[in-house]
């Protein structure tokens, strides 16, 4: 749902304009970020993401913007709500408020077409044979978040999610999956594997003052 930007092309080709590379720049910037919990960057490139957009007028864009920052939070496990994109709701397109109803969990089985390609074989099946074939690991966080918030988050979910935030160095997501893992191997009596669990948390946390 980030703001396409395509920088190649012949010397015929129009130039793109500068609040498109700077937008760009910034929802990747900003997402990257959040997911290895800069908040002080985070928030400031959602600010530059978000003025850069607004200069267009387009809803629709600023609308997908908002969006990019609630699937990070989704798949990171945070039960925040997508306030920045309700507030454009009513102007918003439909593949755009689709999107939205399927970050917040609400179903969304007659509109599945109207979803991100990455996301609609999980939206139809939800399970994990699905859920680890989209080759995209921010896109599979996503959808092992949405399924969590739908009740739908299996063991086998739950790894894959651990497994996809650790190859990327995601700290935020990692730690809120871990954390989930740990408690549900304490509900089950598995001390000794909550334990190690939360020692990986502690690994994690350690990192974020050596950087």
């Amino acid at each position: 749902m980030i703001v396409g930007v395509s920088l190649t092309g012949c010397s015929s080709t129009p130039p793109v304009p500068d609040w498109q590379m700077n937008a760009h720049g910034a929802v990747h910037k900003a997402t990257q970020a959040y997911l290895a919990g800069n908040s002080r960057v985070e928030l400031l490139e959602w600010k530059h993401a978000r003025a850069e957009v607004g200069r267009t007028g387009r809803v629709g864009l600023l609308a997908r913007v908002e969006l990019t920052r609630c699937a990070a939070q989704v798949a990171s496990l945070d039960p925040a709500s997508c306030d920045g994109f309700e507030a454009l709701r009513p102007d918003a397109p439909e593949a755009e408020r689709t999107y939205a109803d399927y970050l917040a969990g609400r179903p969304v089985a007659s509109a599945i077409a109207h979803l991100p390609e990455a996301q609609r074989a999980v939206a139809s099946t939800g399970n994990a044979a699905t859920l680890a074939a989209i080759k995209d690991p921010l896109s599979r966080l996503v959808a092992a978040g949405v399924l969590f918030r739908t009740g739908a988050a299996s063991p086998a979910v739950a790894s894959i999610a651990v497994d996809t935030a650790s190859e990327q160095g995601w700290r935020r997501p990692l730690m809120a999956w871990l954390a989930l893992e740990a408690q549900r191997a304490q509900a089950a009596g598995e001390v000794d594997v909550a334990a190690a669990l939360r020692r990986r948390i502690a690994v994690v946390e350690d990192s974020v003052g050596k950087r």
